[in-house]
């Protein structure tokens, strides 16, 4: 609503200043001259490009005070007509949290009709008028979004936080779904593609200080379900200015579910593992293959131990039990848990080839094997996955 009445009284302004300005001239018989009009268009040119400071919130001095008759006139008839706007355009601001980006682009929109409209030169006036609205504008949205910015960066995550989309992301996304739709038509976006880069800067920054926040749950399952949740958006979205963040967020989003995968992994085979970590530490140190069972750690005697300890049945329960596990981690909301559970699978399925070509190489003609093979734990992720 707010919109829609300043966008009126913007129409309603131009004719009548217009015709006040055209009367002037024919009744005191002044007219523009040719500097005028190359000073009305050095004055579109400035006010529409101009980046907001302190110093460019009131136009240049041979901007603002056009030393023209017809101008003085205006000025003294329409004195009031500046304290007015700043106080309707405040209260327009006021409406809603983000009303400063309508007030922007009506106020954008508006100077650009005014210009491209031929049926009669802008007055003077009113554009140093609108100029100096549009410059306000600007510094409300500034302002606007540098207040979001630093209430990203600096929101703490809650001490019993459980995982899911952090405040922060639905922040950045409520706002970049209430920009677009109001700037969906706006003749120009610079302001707000520079507004998107900058928030989109602060939630990652956001997300990154996760580490720092000693959350109860994983961070790297936190970091991979919020950066996997800014990625879908910006696809639905598809915002040019955006697109590297885009891949950015999937990147991060793939690196934190590695590793996520690789922490939650070690525990069904963990020692497994870990026997055969110290293998290739010996062959990295120089070992030959058919040595490395004579190392008294690493002996025929202990892999059996260790293998004896995951017979079939415990590996399938102890897969079980990972799934239950990532099943309360992640949030049903981003479906996550297909992705993650495949993941889990292709890793697992790895190190099982691994830890075979290991026994190949360095326990040779040994009989020694897993208690387990490829198609039984192919067949265990598969049933797990059909159960549950």
């Amino acid at each position: 609503v707010s919109q829609q009445m300043l966008e009126q009284v913007l129409r309603e302004l131009q004719p009548l200043c217009t015709a006040e300005q055209q009367f002037i001239e024919k009744f005191f018989q002044l007219s523009p001259t040719a500097a005028d009009l190359q000073g009305l268009e050095v004055s579109e040119q400035y006010i529409l490009s101009s980046p907001v400071s302190q110093s460019s919130l009131q136009l240049d001095t041979s901007l603002n005070r056009q030393k023209e008759p017809t101008t003085q006139v205006l000025c003294e008839l329409f004195s009031c007509l500046e304290p007015e706007l700043r106080g309707f355009l405040d209260v327009c601001n006021k409406v809603h949290p983000f009303g400063c980006l309508q007030v922007l682009v009506t106020l954008n929109d508006s100077i650009f009709e005014m210009w491209d409209s031929s049926s009669a030169l802008p007055s003077s006036f009113l554009n140093t008028a609108l100029g100096n609205m549009l410059l306000l504008a600007k510094s409300s949205f500034n302002k606007c979004i540098g207040t979001l910015c630093k209430e990203i960066e600096e929101a703490k995550m809650p001490s019993k936080m459980k995982g899911g989309i952090l405040p922060s992301v639905s922040r950045f996304e409520e706002f970049v779904t209430f920009s677009e739709e109001v700037f969906r038509a706006a003749r120009r976006r610079r302001e707000l593609d520079k507004a998107h880069l900058r928030l989109a800067g602060s939630v990652f920054s956001s997300i990154n200080s996760l580490p720092s926040a000693n959350l109860k749950v994983n961070t790297d399952m936190v970091m991979m379900e919020n950066f996997h949740h800014i990625h879908c958006f910006l696809c639905q979205k598809e915002i040019h200015c955006l697109e590297g963040k885009k891949r950015e967020a999937q990147q991060r989003y793939s690196e934190h579910l590695e590793k996520y995968v690789i922490k939650y992994l070690g525990q069904p085979l963990e020692k497994l593992n870990h026997f055969f970590e110290g293998v290739k530490a010996r062959l990295a140190q120089g070992v030959k293959e058919e040595e490395v069972s004579f190392q008294l750690a690493y002996s025929k005697q202990e892999l059996r131990k260790v293998i004896e300890k995951y017979p079939g049945k415990e590996v399938k329960k102890a897969l079980e039990t990972l799934y239950r596990k990532i099943h309360k981690h992640l949030s049903p909301e981003e479906k996550l848990l297909p992705v993650v559970w495949q993941a889990m699978e292709q890793e697992l399925i790895q190190q099982y080839q691994e830890f075979e070509d290991l026994i190949q190489r360095c326990y040779a003609g040994s009989g020694i094997a897993m208690d387990f093979t490829m198609g039984d734990l192919l067949n265990y992720f598969s049933s797990i996955t059909l159960s549950n």
